[in-house]
């Protein structure tokens, strides 16, 4: 046999990955063996009263290229900071990054948290036939008692019993011990308690003034609220091209428990304790993909950043999407690594529910599929392939049970059912305006730059045209993707490669908006994807922390330099949502609640609202609004220019609210106030001015004959 050449050598070499990353470590095995044999001979010649030998964790270096590659990605993420956005620079700046962190990954500085081990144990493919047939028998008679778009007692009882019979009839015993001892780690718990309390901060404070008004969906949402409380238990929500559910019941709650009637505020704090109830999974999801450290970290960074905050402050369904996207996800990914059944179950009954709650969870099940695809055709599920089938039928069922009353609705009405999504999606409202593989690819790569550099034009909810995420969040996910997708190289694991593709699936909603690209980037209906975006950057800080190892000097660094990145990120956010966000919102909306208030007073002077009307004007207040801040939410007071007339027939005291503009005479409605004093030349004419700029209005007062 001939000896290698060199050629052959670095062919060896350069074959693949792991071959060219097993020569890296090799090589730096070998320096440490040396440097490891130096410090043994120093010890060994130093007198025996000196420290016992140093560890081979002591001897490591220190990880200056981690540190190093950190600084350049924050220093590009700042690039992308308005308003002096320089992203040439920014992109070179994450090319060195990136370069430093390879060097780093090479080196074995940076790793992520290792994945979790596989169980070994097999499903046992029993159900309980009896429980499964009646639960199937009740739920046809479910589904043939939820007609009229309606809830019933009775037809609740049936769904409802129905689901439990299935989920029983596959439902296997607990396995293991009970009543295991727990040890009650108390600094973790005091970390626990004060991480939490600055997140719930984030999210209830100034919950009543930020964001500071309504706007048009919410006259719709308070209607479908006022509805349910006149006895109209509606399925499906067909008003404003149709809603779900889950909201409006819970809004009715929130009303009943907190006293707030149907108000602005009432949806608020519905909507934000969706965002905080998503906050655990968030943390049981990143515990179940890396550590509880990497959960904490997740938690931590999802509860105080911008965007789920707004979307949860909004008042509208947007945090139901990452609401019931976390634990679908979690209790599927722990139920293929596990391999226990009742996993399935519970993934199958989040993504039944997430199907209630908005209209872009409907991606979801598209997602479960690819999941299980990609657990199918790696090693991890040698063995259990046929059990991965059996599993995802399973989740398919439940969730189909759940889905149960809207599947009838959409049965029954699948034009109205499906209007919102093919609108978007289909030349419904308005052609395409270009071919739509176009827009698809344009509207895709616009999605995947929400992160880092533009989040889109939509005022309601976000800051138009600024990262979805803030800065340390920022650098800190774009290198977890770098780590992540190295990792799936490396080993192959199907959860890796999940990971980096549910980021764009969850964005479906908003890349899908065909019909209006302007829409895309979204941040509400994007928002199922940043479950696994701070997964991510959790996994790339806690890859950061492993780096430091467990020498004290270092650790207490690794401690300060956490607490650095957290304070920036608590400050930047802070300062995104309650001045930069507030201030951008108030610009935006109308201050109807300033209209309820004169509204409010009116009445409570005269003793009736009956003869008070607001004039509408294009662009200007949605005129079923001030009535529900002075607690008349079934009312719109609008009454058009060529009904003003009629008033005179009214007997007692009258007030008209105007649109006014003193700087701009084309957005000043002189028109209707010329028809008004000709109408009552006994009116006086009041401007009721704003503290937001732009947003005065005149008061027409008449007073009584």
């Amino acid at each position: 046999m001939q000896e290698p050449s060199v050629l052959d050598f670095l062919k060896s070499i350069f074959k693949d990955w792991n071959s060219f990353s097993n020569f890296i470590r090799s090589l730096r095995d070998e320096r440490r063996r040396d440097e490891m044999k130096r410090v043994l001979i120093e010890e060994a010649s130093e007198p025996a009263a000196l420290p016992a030998p140093v560890s081979a964790a002591a001897v490591g270096r220190f990880p200056w290229r981690s540190l190093l590659a950190l600084t350049l990605a924050l220093a590009a993420q700042s690039r992308f900071e308005p308003p002096n956005v320089s992203v040439g620079l920014g992109i070179g700046l994450y090319g060195l990054a990136l370069a430093m962190l390879v060097w780093s990954v090479l080196d074995s500085e940076w790793n992520l948290a290792p994945l979790r081990p596989d169980h070994a144990s097999k499903d046992p493919q029993t159900v309980r036939a009896g429980l499964l047939i009646l639960g199937v028998v009740l739920a046809v008679a479910a589904f043939a008692a939820l007609g009229d778009n309606k809830f019933t007692v009775g037809n609740l009882i049936l769904w409802l019993a129905a689901l439990a019979f299935c989920a029983a009839a596959f439902w296997l015993p607990r396995r293991g011990r009970l009543n295991q001892p727990v040890s009650i780690r108390w600094g973790w718990v005091v970390l626990v308690v004060v991480a939490s309390a600055l997140v719930i901060f984030f999210r209830v404070y100034r919950i009543q003034q930020t964001p500071g008004e309504p706007f048009s969906d919410h006259a719709e949402k308070l209607l479908d609220v006022y509805d349910i409380t006149q006895g109209k238990t509606s399925i499906f929500f067909p008003r404003n091209t149709g809603r779900e559910a889950i909201q409006m019941y819970w809004t009715v709650l929130m009303a009943w428990i907190f006293g707030t009637g149907i108000s602005f505020l009432s949806l608020k704090i519905g909507t934000v304790l969706f965002g905080l109830m998503t906050l655990p999974y968030i943390y049981l999801l990143g515990r179940e993909v890396g550590s509880e450290r990497v959960g904490f970290l997740a938690f931590v960074f999802a509860g105080i950043a911008y965007w789920p905050n707004v979307i949860s402050r909004i008042g509208l369904r947007f945090p139901l999407y990452p609401l019931f996207a976390a634990p679908t996800l979690f209790y599927l990914i722990r139920g293929l690594r596990t391999r226990n059944r009742n996993d399935f179950i519970l993934s199958g009954l989040f993504l039944g529910l997430g199907l209630h709650g908005y209209s872009p969870a409907r991606i979801v099940p598209l997602l479960v599929v690819i999941a299980f695809i990609l657990y199918v055709i790696h090693s991890q599920s040698k063995g259990v392939r046929r059990d991965a089938l059996a599993w995802l039928i399973a989740v398919g069922f439940i969730a189909l049970i759940v889905f149960l009353p809207l599947l009838r609705y959409a049965l029954d009405n699948p034009d109205m059912f499906s209007y919102r999504a093919f609108s978007r999606l289909g030349t419904l409202d308005a052609p395409l305006p270009a071919p739509w593989y176009q827009i698809f690819a344009s509207n895709f790569w616009n999605a995947l730059r929400m992160f880092n550099l533009d989040d889109g034009n939509i005022w309601v909810n976000s800051l138009p045209h600024r990262p979805a995420l803030d800065l340390v969040s920022g650098a800190l996910f774009l290198i977890g993707l770098a780590l992540v997708a190295a990792r799936y190289f490396q080993k192959r694991h199907w959860l890796d490669l999940f990971l980096l593709l549910s980021i764009p699936i969850l964005q479906l909603p908003s890349t899908l908006s065909l019909a209006y690209p302007e829409e895309n980037p979204a941040l509400n209906r994007a928002g199922g994807a940043l479950v696994p975006v701070f997964i991510i950057v959790a996994l790339a800080l806690d890859g950061l922390w492993s780096a430091f190892g467990s020498d004290v000097k270092r650790k207490v660094f690794a401690w300060a330099l956490m607490g650095v990145l957290l304070f920036s990120s608590v400050t930047q956010n802070f300062d995104l949502v309650f001045n930069q966000f507030d201030a951008e919102y108030r610009l935006g909306s109308w201050n109807s609640s300033e209209m309820g208030a004169v509204i409010q007073g009116f009445g409570a002077k005269y003793g009736e609202t009956d003869t008070v009307w607001i004039v509408p004007f294009p662009y200007w207040v949605d005129t079923r609004l001030p009535g529900a801040w002075a607690g008349i939410p079934n009312r719109d007071f609008a009454i058009w220019p060529a009904d003003l007339a009629g008033t005179l027939q009214l007997p007692g005291p009258k007030l008209f609210m105007v649109k006014a503009n003193t700087q701009n005479a084309k957005a000043n409605d002189q028109q209707t106030l010329d028809t008004l004093k000709q109408l009552y030349p006994q009116g006086s004419l009041t401007l009721r001015q704003s503290p937001v700029p732009g947003h005065d209005f005149w008061i027409f007062f008449v007073p009584a004959q």
